[in-house]
């Protein structure tokens, strides 16, 4: 999806997924040729073509989010980091230094074992000789979904920082720089901190759309909930998101909320599941569909009608910003995982756009990536 996002102005030189799924999908939608599947931790420098303009990472979250265990960059599955990095060391060492480098991640990324592993990352790229900074976008400003996330951003030195594209300090406002990046940032290590860049970027414009518009009337690969479904479901909401569905059903309008499972503790303080519902013409954040409560419901009303069903895998596509046309699994929970696993495509086309093509543009030389 950050192919997706950086158009075709774009070459991409080399790609890498060690899951035999979403390579299958990777193909179907863009050239095989460029693309190796397998662990990154197999790959060697010489497999990696030229000297690329912009190497892109999205490495796994588990061990970084809020709900891990708390390794962070040390766990298995977020250390893919290292084993991504070790790559990057070896081309700064051929003399092929990648011109700029993004690392996208969860925002639990910046509270990791207590700011360690934020710390580590931007240590990482001041060793490396790389001016770096960090933004959170949030996907809401975009399309219709909560879904805020991490992008560290780094250039090499030869690349200047001419007109606004970085400020001396963090702006004033916090459209692209969180209270907890704020926090991170002040913990680093003073050394990397004096490679620190406040990248500036403008506000996307004005959000249009709903969750609504994304909404299809005959969904695809999903089913209606029955009756009784649906008033189980409805039965799993605690009082105040019952007051949510009331006031919708007097609206006199068709609403479209979204729902989570969610484990609660109740007024005895046991863990029970319950039903949270939202009316504000957002989805909640996407997820992989590990399990059922992984996987986002809506719940139309109109008057006193109530229907209930999954989010189509279609619907999810779009909430990620993929056009119509961009080929999906088959499968419907390897549909989910996809895009539940991406990033979310008009954020990077507005980095892109704003960011990453006028620092490369003062080279003066074509733009290439490997991804």
């Amino acid at each position: 999806m950050a192919r997706a996002g950086l158009g075709r102005r774009w070459n991409c030189l080399f790609a890498n997924e060690i899951d035999p799924e979403k390579a299958a999908i990777y193909t179907a939608n863009w050239r095989p040729d460029v693309l190796k599947v397998g662990d990154v931790g197999t790959l060697v420098t010489t497999e990696l073509p030229g000297e690329p303009d912009l190497v892109w990472a999205s490495f796994p979250c588990q061990d970084l989010s809020l709900a891990g265990a708390g390794r962070g960059l040390n766990g298995d599955r977020s250390g893919t980091f290292w084993r991504f990095w070790r790559l990057v060391r070896g081309m700064i060492k051929e003399g092929r230094a990648p011109g700029m480098i993004v690392i996208e991640n969860v925002c639990g990324t910046l509270t990791s074992r207590r700011g360690k592993d934020f710390a580590a990352i931007c240590s990482t790229f001041a060793n490396a000789g790389y001016r770096y900074g960090a933004i959170v976008a949030d996907a809401v400003h975009f399309v219709p979904q909560s879904r805020p996330r991490l992008f560290v951003i780094g250039v090499r030195d030869d690349i200047s920082l001419q007109g606004d594209l970085s400020t001396l300090g963090p702006p004033t406002s916090n459209l692209w720089h969180s209270r907890a990046l704020l926090t991170a940032q002040a913990n680093i290590p003073a050394k990397a901190r004096e490679r620190w860049i406040w990248w500036n970027l403008p506000a996307p414009p004005m959000r249009s759309m709903i969750l609504a518009d994304r909404i299809e009337d005959c969904p695809v690969g999903v089913e209606w909930h029955s009756e009784s479904e649906t008033a189980k479901l409805l039965g799993m909401m605690s009082r105040v998101n019952k007051e949510k569905l009331d006031e919708a059903k007097r609206a006199r309008r068709r609403m479209i909320g979204a729902v989570y499972k969610r484990t609660r503790r109740d007024e005895r303080g046991r863990k029970v599941q319950r039903a949270e519902i939202r009316f504000d013409g957002l989805a909640g954040c996407l997820r992989t569909p590990a399990g059922g409560s992984s996987r986002q419901i809506i719940v139309v009303v109109d008057g006193k009608s109530v229907r209930s069903r999954l989010l189509s895998a279609r619907e999810t596509a779009r909430l990620m910003g993929l056009p119509d046309t961009y080929k999906l699994p088959p499968n419907y929970n390897e549909a989910y995982r996809l895009t539940g696993d991406g990033v979310v495509v008009p954020v990077v086309r507005h980095l892109a756009r704003h960011l990453f093509e006028p620092l490369l543009a003062q080279r003066r030389i074509p733009t290439r990536i490997a991804a």
